[in-house]
């Protein structure tokens, strides 16, 4: 079976596939991009978060010929550090590193529909982002630098 994906603004096409895959699979097995992390394999922990339509997914319950024709971004849509990329290095929020690409493409998806949230809204938001390492203070200390940034929006997209 052969299908397009369309990510990160350029289409990627993928031979052979079966029907099975998931989209994290596909992500990073067969187009290479590797910033989606494959832990939990049953949407639990968030490392795998990718926005598909604009819908934030775990692209491990997301089977990749289903969004066939759907505009998927991964972590690796930026071609330099985004403000929220930038507000976890200053924040020192990045450890191990491992929840980090899930936690950035949450946070940029909450701060696209709301650029002032509160904590609590904030807190909502990461809830299904898993982390063991920072206790979350530091996430969402960079939660509030992205928030004061001045940058008004993140880096545009370029295809790759």
């Amino acid at each position: 079976m052969t299908y397009a994906l369309h990510v990160n603004g350029a289409e990627h096409h993928v031979a052979d596939g079966w029907p099975g895959e998931s989209l994290l699979y596909v992500l990073r097995e067969r187009i290479e991009l590797p910033g989606a992390k494959n832990a939990c394999e049953q949407g639990e922990c968030g490392s795998c978060s990718v926005l598909v339509d604009g819908l934030l997914v775990c692209s491990c319950l997301v089977l990749a010929e289903s969004v066939s024709g759907c505009e998927i971004e991964t972590i690796e849509r930026h071609s330099a550090l985004s403000r929220v990329q930038q507000a976890f290095v200053d924040a020192g929020a990045v450890q191990c590193g491992f929840c980090t690409p899930g936690l950035v493409v949450a946070i940029e998806d909450l701060l696209d529909r709301e650029p002032e949230p509160d904590e609590l809204t904030v807190r909502e938001a990461i809830s299904g982002n898993l982390c063991r390492c920072t206790g979350y203070g530091r996430i969402l200390e960079a939660v509030r630098r992205a928030v004061a940034d001045p940058r008004a929006a993140v880096p545009p997209t370029e295809p790759s």
